[in-house]
């Protein structure tokens, strides 16, 4: 006798249901979010428990780390490839969690990575960084606006940027207001520049880093993004994988030479697409090769797909540098 367990997972509470091996539920409770509650309920079956499913939702990490803290199997449920079956007319959580555990013991059930919790606290700083980045740049444009409307002068975001820069041309609340911008874009840059002295402290600089610095256009931001946001790269199956992954594929279905719709643009991760598309706007810059092919490219469509198709070859070498431990050559990515 074998048991199945599914965890679907909520903000403030959990549905847990164990079934048998012939789908019989013998365990089904809505907990609170403790993991205490969750590691009593499971005691009674855990030496006969073949796993446990848990939904893939955005406040994961407690409940998966408490699991396999305590030697549990845990599986993270990749939701967007369950499917249901079509003519169910009523569902809700305890429905959830069963079928999460009757697709585990078919052996049919879409699981998802589960990013090691050593290196998460890092993987997850360099995202915060990414997003203070960003708001220091809606602030600097802001500031840039301000100054524009109330002089007519358009100054550089490069000025802004740096220690010295100082508002001028505007008095009264046009000054207050720039200045109060100004305040929270040095608090926005001393962050951002203490978040990277951290990872970069935090990170042992790998073989896997060292690869991909050899790449034109990746710095070290970009390669420690690339490398944490990958992890294992033994967990896709071929370049072309690696590429959908990091959201450098057409999401389009074609039916007998026709478009007969789309599919999930969102599906992958965004962070790789974001820091692909990064590295290929500095290789059209730095590497001869690189440019020749994007011109070519833009020439047929336009600058937008030309810089997707850089960074899905990007992506693609990326796998096949990570995968066997080679170095970037451009020749072998563009042609000669």
């Amino acid at each position: 006798m074998q048991y199945y367990c599914g965890i679907d997972l909520h903000s403030n509470n959990h549905v847990m249901v164990v079934i048998d091996d012939t789908d019989n539920r013998v365990f089904e409770k809505r907990l609170l979010n403790d993991v205490s509650l969750t590691l009593e309920a499971l005691e009674p079956y855990k030496e006969l428990l073949h796993g446990i499913a848990v939904e893939s939702t955005f406040n994961w990490y407690w409940l998966v780390d408490g699991l396999q803290a305590s030697g549990f199997n845990v599986m993270l449920v990749n939701t967007v490839a369950v499917t249901q079956y079509a003519g169910l007319k009523y569902s809700d959580d305890k429905h959830d969690a069963y079928w999460w555990a009757h697709l585990m013991r078919l052996g049919l059930l879409p699981t998802g990575y589960i990013y090691p919790k050593a290196r998460r606290g890092i993987r997850d700083l360099l995202r915060r960084r990414a997003f203070l980045v960003r708001m220091a740049s809606s602030t600097q444009i802001r500031i840039q606006n301000q100054l524009w409307r109330s002089t007519g002068v358009r100054v550089s975001c490069n000025r802004i940027r740096r220690g010295d820069f100082e508002v001028w041309g505007v008095e009264g609340y046009s000054r207050q207001g720039v200045e109060s911008e100004l305040t929270i874009l040095r608090a926005l840059q001393q962050q951002v520049k203490g978040l990277e002295g951290s990872v970069l402290q935090a990170v042992k600089l790998s073989d896997e880093f060292k690869l991909l610095q050899t790449i034109k256009g990746v710095g070290p931001i970009l390669g420690l993004t690339i490398m944490l946001e990958v992890g294992d790269i033994d967990r896709f199956a071929s370049a072309g994988n690696f590429a959908s992954y990091c959201r450098c594929v057409d999401a389009t279905r074609i039916s007998n030479g026709k478009k007969k719709g789309s599919g999930n643009a969102k599906s992958g991760n965004k962070y790789l697409s974001w820091a692909f598309s990064e590295a290929a706007h500095f290789m059209v810059r730095y590497d001869a090769l690189a440019k020749r092919f994007y011109d070519r490219k833009k020439a047929k469509t336009n600058g937008i797909i030309a810089i997707r198709a850089v960074a899905r070859k990007l992506a693609r070498a990326t796998w096949m540098m990570l995968k066997h431990q080679v170095p970037y050559e451009a020749r072998l990515m563009f042609g000669s």
